[in-house]
């Protein structure tokens, strides 16, 4: 298809920062994408249907622990919006859509907030917008889901409005890596569509990688997350086999990356977690059996990783048994309870999953964890309950301490003289220490 008019007014507005963005969701993802947009001078909405988000940003309160306040407060008076109300979308020419893509009970994808954002938006469009989703799921989304919806209304896709698909590549609390720096993949439902996306990208982004295809751009996420999810996979089945041997996992990783070439270095832990690790490799599979494929080593890492949870707590167990304690009763604090080290992102974090294996035992479960002094609201897990302080009093009243998420914040001498014991999940602690087990 030609380029029309509608393309070379849309390129032309982007390129001279004149086109207005509306991000949906203002999450880990859109936020960030938001502030991005800013600095380079283009105005933006930014819209969620959570009105707790809304209300904190309308007085430039930050909810995501690495993004500044300031920030936030800068860009309200100069150019950023935010709401909840979808009609705005009509007064945007670029919509992008980052929006959760989580599994259902049956670990399926679940495309609701997809669909639901592509309807909501798709009464508010016009000739000559670009929408874009970047949130991770499987090939074919974008053809079979998103474009049937946007064109309802009798909206020519790559003439009339353009479909783009770009995943997105976040990577919380990564200093090293702020949006501009990662480099984009850019696909579009046609040719017009992926030369929009290209030129909107590129004036937020240092690296754009165009691809031939929507399918070509959603599997590469996927392939990005299915790779680390096995590599990970493979290291918790190490560590297990290592617990059998008595040897440190830990030890062996590091002696092994010290290999010039060929080797990678992944490390075991609790559990996966994140919105994104746990969940892809199910997106793919699902999508495999269309095509009468089981993919069995993606699905093997990942019983792999879902058995970890599990694992550890059969180390407490028989390491409360080797002191005349049963788990029943026992207090245990779970240190750390986001994802992943010096974040406040607790998306399917392997912290929680322990915490319900614990309670379901009767164990009277607490966390620390200062990146997040409220356990929050979730759709799954409801705990009521504070992040206690880890000073030496409290430690010390404590049956057991699983170290879980290994924040730099945490002081490990503290916790290691005054723990009665210690389930390290992270390998903070090497040699031997007599009130530690390893898990």
């Amino acid at each position: 298809m030609e380029s029309n008019r509608y393309t070379k007014s849309i390129v032309n507005g982007i390129i001279n920062h004149e086109a207005v963005v509306c991000v949906i969701g203002m999450g880990y993802v859109g936020l960030p994408l938001t502030l991005r947009l800013r600095e380079q001078g283009i105005s933006v909405i930014g819209l969620d249907i959570d009105e707790s988000k809304i209300e904190k940003l309308l007085r430039g309160e930050s909810y995501i622990r690495h993004i500044d306040e300031n920030l936030i407060r800068s860009h309200l008076s100069n150019g950023f919006e935010a709401t909840s109300d979808f009609a705005r979308v009509a007064d945007a020419d670029v919509i992008v859509m980052c929006v959760p893509t989580p599994l259902d009970k049956y670990r399926e994808p679940d495309l609701q907030f997809v669909k639901s954002t592509c309807r909501s938006i798709a009464p508010y469009l016009r000739p000559g917008q670009m929408v874009s989703l970047e949130s991770t799921t499987y090939p074919g989304t974008t053809e079979e889901i998103i474009v049937p919806i946007l064109t309802q209304g009798g909206l020519v896709i790559g003439r009339d409005i353009f479909a783009v698909y770009s995943p997105e590549r976040e990577d919380p609390g990564n200093a090293s890596f702020s949006v501009s720096m990662i480099p984009k993949v850019v696909a579009g439902h046609t040719e017009n569509c992926r030369q929009v996306g290209a030129a909107f990208y590129r004036t937020i982004i240092n690296e754009v990688v165009e691809v031939s295809s929507t399918r070509v751009a959603e599997l590469t996420k996927l392939l990005e997350n299915i790779q680390r999810a096995v590599n990970i996979g493979l290291m918790n089945e190490m560590k297990i086999l290592c617990d059998r041997m008595g040897i440190d996992i830990f030890e062996v990783i590091d002696a092994a990356a010290t290999k010039p070439f060929g080797f990678t270095r992944f490390y075991p832990g609790p559990g996966l977690g994140g919105h994104c690790i746990p969940i892809d490799p199910f997106y793919l599979t699902w999508k495999a059996r269309e095509f009468g494929l089981h993919t069995r080593f993606i699905e093997l890492s990942g019983e792999i990783n879902r058995s970890v949870p599990e694992f550890v707590i059969s180390k407490l167990v028989d390491a409360l048994n080797d002191r005349f304690k049963v788990l029943r009763g026992s207090k245990v604090l779970v240190v750390g309870l986001a994802y992943k080290k010096d974040v406040d992102d607790v998306r399917e974090s392997p912290s929680i999953h322990l915490m319900e294996i614990l309670r379901k035992k009767g164990a009277d479960v607490q966390y620390c964890d200062p990146h997040v002094p409220s356990f929050p609201e979730m759709r799954e897990h409801h705990f009521e309950l504070e992040s206690v302080e880890a000073t030496a009093e409290v430690l010390s009243e404590f049956d057991a301490i699983i170290i879980s998420t290994d924040h730099d914040i945490f002081d490990y001498e503290t916790i290691r003289n005054n723990a009665k014991l210690i389930v390290d999940c992270r390998g903070v602690y090497r040699g031997e220490c007599p009130n530690v087990v390893r898990a």
